[in-house]
């Protein structure tokens, strides 16, 4: 699938629609492995999650405090742009809908069953809930029947996968009035608010900033997908903004120009919140509460958006080219993306059951997690009923890339 490449433009020369958006390629490996990255940052912090290291304390939550608010979103708009080239070659919208079901739907099956129910499992050792026997465990997992204090059988991190399918498979019945759509009047919207670098930063969050005030108080995010409202609208609309966003070479020409704009932004507001946060603490605090929320609110959100929009334009300046590398990544990612979390999990329990100290721990766990999804990739492409269902299309063989996003699996 080719990506438009709107790069000429910016130059007054017409954006070349069939050439390939390496850039976009190179964010969406560079998102996923700082998600998988920040996964292993959550065995450390004091933020709850499946298991803890013992070494576990604040130390990492500056760094993950910085990724946070954008790291998901970015995957959503990628993904978004990524259904848009993908259904205006599709034939069929139905038969795209149903490609996506087999590519995706496949992968959240397998995950459910089999590569997520180890989290649980080390999950409820940790906290001393079960005895050891995985065997007797699965079974149990398995069951409809709720026999632990957490819901099972579940998804986990999968849970970006599944919302994505499911934005797909609503979308789907009215892809051809998107289509026209895009072309016509939310061409001409998204030139309203995106038709220059102050109102591409300004104006595009504010539907992000009602969703905030409105939503968020009321419903906390779950991952469960039937009581996550606040989250939908986050990711629903950020998805369809890469949607409209695709081909719209006025949106990344408006990118190119917000890029100074951007820097200082992102760079700004991501300095102050952790000098607040080290040398204010209770200051900083109290920010998040009271008359000063709604304010802490907006700027949250304008950091996050500055920041896809400065990763955007770096991208666009200095990755839209192909690479040996990237081939490989392009085809590896959503697979190393299915099974990392399992493996820190697993990696964290053992590891941090021998006390080696921090240092060594986390260079163990991170290079198990590293190591392991790397030779996962490599054992599972070479097995054909197999691949499908941990995301990989087909076996490379030095072919060109074919796929952007995880949606085109």
């Amino acid at each position: 699938m080719a990506i438009a490449d709107t790069s000429g433009a910016f130059e007054g020369v017409p954006a070349r629609r069939d050439a390939r958006r390496y850039d976009l390629d190179w964010l969406r490996v560079i998102a996923f492995g700082l998600l998988i990255f920040y996964h292993v940052g959550m065995f450390y912090v004091t933020w709850d999650w499946h298991v803890k290291s013992v070494y576990a304390g604040p130390g990492a939550e500056p760094l993950m405090l910085l990724v946070n608010p954008w790291r998901l979103a970015l995957l959503f708009f990628i993904s978004g742009v990524a259904v848009r080239f993908a259904t205006d070659k599709s034939p069929s919208s139905w038969g795209f809908a149903g490609s996506r079901l087999y590519r995706l739907g496949l992968p959240i099956l397998m995950g459910v069953i089999v590569v997520v129910a180890p989290q649980s499992y080390y999950e409820l050792r940790q906290a001393g809930a079960i005895e050891p026997g995985y065997l007797a465990f699965w079974g149990n997992y398995l069951k409809l029947e709720q026999l632990y204090p957490m819901t099972t059988p579940t998804w986990n991190h999968l849970w970006y996968v599944v919302y994505l399918l499911v934005y797909i498979l609503l979308i789907a019945p009215v892809l051809p009035f998107l289509r026209r759509f895009a072309e016509g009047a939310g061409a001409k919207a998204l030139s309203a608010v995106a038709g220059g670098p102050v109102r591409l930063l300004l104006l595009i969050i504010i539907p992000f900033v009602i969703y905030e005030l409105a939503l968020v108080p009321h419903f906390p995010t779950t991952h469960d997908l039937v009581n996550d409202w606040a989250n939908h609208a986050h990711r629903f609309t950020i998805f369809m903004l890469g949607y409209f966003a695709a081909k719209h070479d006025g949106f990344w020409r408006s990118v190119e120009r917000a890029l100074p704009i951007a820097a200082f932004i992102a760079v700004g507001l991501g300095a102050l919140r952790l000098y607040l946060r080290a040398w204010h603490n209770d200051f900083y605090v109290g920010l998040f509460e009271g008359v000063s929320a709604p304010l802490v609110a907006v700027l949250m959100i304008l950091y996050a958006w500055s920041c896809i929009v400065l990763l955007l334009g770096l991208a666009q300046r200095f990755l839209n080219r192909p690479s040996k590398t990237l081939t490989y990544l392009t085809g590896a990612i959503f697979c190393y993306y299915i099974l990392h979390q399992t493996i820190t999990v697993t990696a964290g329990y053992y590891l941090t059951q021998l006390q080696l100290g921090p240092w060594p721990e986390f260079i163990g766990v991170t290079a198990a997690t590293a190591g392991g999804c790397v030779a996962g990739y490599e054992i599972l492409r070479r097995i054909p009923v197999l691949r499908v269902f941990f995301g990989i299309r087909e076996a490379l063989r030095g072919r060109a890339m074919t796929r952007l996003a995880p949606v085109q699996r």
